[in-house]
């Protein structure tokens, strides 16, 4: 999953101020490093000469993924003559919307996105938000998985939520960021327990919070599919629900909903544009991204991350994002942020 900013659960006081932080982060000063990879590069007056990919995490997380891949496919179908890739992480990905706001009308930059940071646009309260840029596609999405360790009590998803509506604080959560959080409050609300009691333990991505479960500081946790199935496989994990609207072909784990509980929130990944480009550019840079997903190379890498394709562009997309806006904020609304 992508290095997402890690979210707290605490007292409201304490996220006022996690909120706050994070607040002046996203849209602090540009660190100077970070900006001038972006505007040194080769000028071309034909958007397909030259194109940057922001991914607003660090190298090796799912934002991060994507652009390179993406940055792959393009070099070899000649889609773009010169594309490259650009890491500004901090603040949940919103540094960066923050610097794509301000390449206004650049129409040679694209910025990977996607749930994580929806969501700490809508945590942070930030200034900076998706309604300030150019939303072009949604390419693919992830699906979260229930897990608890190899060994555990906890033979079904029914048995884990009967302990902790039983005990809420007995049993402390984890996962690798802030989307995993919201899926974890989500299945809380939908199987009645109560959130006064909720405790998460906060880790820093996908590796450090299957290692929380293997040493038993939680005993319990949501992550990214592509993170965990190894584990699953190896059996030191048990998966106990897969969280998609739906059984995916290929994987077998049975979903949440087919289990009772109403909770498929994805972690969807999108591309996105500088403000102020013109009709003619979007319309050029859905077609590149069109080419792009379409490609051979692209398939491949769907199949090799345990990506599902779900492309959503014009219209749709902008009901979608709307959509996943509101969905999201309650989910804080509820968490008390």
């Amino acid at each position: 999953m992508e290095a997402q900013e890690t979210s707290q659960t605490g007292p409201p006081g304490r996220r006022a101020v996690l909120k706050g932080l994070g607040a002046v982060v996203a849209l602090g000063s540009f660190g100077t490093a970070a900006y001038g990879s972006i505007t040194s590069r080769t000028s071309g007056t034909d958007l397909r000469s030259n194109l940057t990919i922001i991914a607003p995490a660090a190298a090796g997380g799912g934002w991060d993924t994507i652009a390179r891949e993406m940055q792959m496919v393009q070099r070899e179908n000649q889609i773009i003559n010169n594309t490259q890739v650009v890491n500004q992480p901090g603040a949940g990905g919103t540094i960066a919307l923050s610097n794509l706001i301000n390449m206004e009308g650049d129409p040679q930059t694209l910025m990977v996105g996607g749930t994580g940071q929806l969501a700490a646009t809508i945590q942070y309260e930030t200034e900076a938000t998706l309604d300030d840029v150019t939303p072009l596609a949604v390419v693919v999405e992830e699906y979260g998985v229930i897990v608890v360790p190899g060994d555990s009590p906890y033979e079904s998803l029914d048995d884990l939520v009967k302990a902790w509506k039983d005990d809420p604080g007995a049993l402390p959560w984890t996962g690798g960021g802030s989307f995993d959080e919201l899926v974890i409050t989500d299945l809380a609300l939908k199987a009645g327990v109560d959130l006064a009691n909720f405790q998460f333990v906060s880790s820093d991505g996908g590796g450090e919070a299957i290692q929380a479960l293997l040493n038993g500081t939680a005993k319990a946790a949501t992550g990214g599919y592509p993170d965990n199935v190894d584990q699953i496989e190896a059996g030191n994990l048990r998966a106990l629900a897969l969280v998609a609207p739906e059984p995916v072909e290929g994987i077998d784990i049975p979903t949440a909903v087919d289990q009772g509980y109403d909770v498929s929130l994805t972690n969807w990944r999108l591309l996105a544009a500088p403000p102020g480009i013109t009709e003619e550019e979007k319309a050029e840079l859905e077609d590149v991204i069109l080419e792009t997903i379409d490609a051979p190379e692209w398939a491949e890498a769907v199949e090799r991350y345990h990506w599902s394709e779900n492309r959503i562009f014009g219209d749709e997309l902008t009901d979608f994002l709307e959509t996943e806006r509101e969905r999201i904020s309650g989910l804080y609304e509820e968490m008390g942020s």
